[in-house]
């Protein structure tokens, strides 16, 4: 089945996870990791590709920028539509790998776990770059390869869930590795589902200054060269 297709099923219980005790703390670490790397601000045009249901695309307007959302999915696209009527925020369904725009549109772009869908992501990444503009920011989160959250979810597409049956995890040295520009990489949520959120928190604060590379969530960003400048 299509990437779009499976998702086309999903936007109710995905922003549904996002609701829950553990859901709403995953959610601030993750925002604080993006909203640190993409640094939005009122003069941006940003697109966000792989944009879902807006979950993440609301923080970036909040921040100021108008945004572009793309999705393979339309369900998906439509509920982002719903929740950000009004706001900063235009929409279109389309694929990561063939973005429908010129070259050197968006001030910045970014992409919060949708690469994790693409098999060749070198692809998607070299697209993100294309349209962004010499001097601005790229950013794609994943869920990182090296973390057990990682581990569960293989097993659960190995056992036929639909949405992890083809997916693509990646550490930080493949993220590293799928742009020739130098990048650098971040990551967060050192905790499980399970937790309970207070000692979430605790967790995530003490390991925080440690620098482990096995936060689920692993944040990638580069800066796209002047004309000029060598990759």
């Amino acid at each position: 089945m299509k990437a779009s297709k499976v998702f086309d099923q999903w936007p109710e219980r995905y922003d549904q996870w996002f609701q829950t005790p553990i859901g709403k703390v995953i959610k601030t670490y993750e925002t604080e990791l993006i909203l640190e790397m993409l640094k939005p601000s009122k003069a941006d045009l940003i697109l966000d590709a792989g944009c879902g249901t807006g979950v993440f695309t609301k923080d970036f307007i909040f921040a100021g920028a108008k945004i572009v959302g793309l999705d393979l999915s339309f369900p998906m696209l439509a509920r982002a539509g719903e929740k950000l009527s009004g706001s900063r925020f235009l929409m279109t369904q389309g694929d990561m790998e063939r973005l429908p725009f010129a070259d050197y549109v968006f001030d910045k772009t970014v992409s919060v776990t949708a690469i994790e869908f693409i098999k060749d992501a070198r692809d998607a990444v070299d697209e993100l770059f294309r349209v962004t503009k010499p001097g601005g920011l790229i950013v794609v989160a994943t869920l990182n390869s090296l973390s057990p959250w990682a581990e569960r979810r293989k097993i659960s597409g190995e056992k036929g869930h639909p949405i992890f049956q083809e997916v693509v995890f990646r550490s930080s040295k493949e993220m590293r590795n799928l742009s020739k520009v130098k990048g650098i990489q971040k990551n967060a949520i050192h905790f499980q589902k399970e937790e309970v959120p207070e000692r979430a928190k605790q967790k995530e604060e003490m390991v925080h200054s440690r620098g482990l590379d096995t936060g689920a969530f692993l944040a990638s960003c580069w800066r796209k060269p002047q004309h000029g400048q060598q990759f």
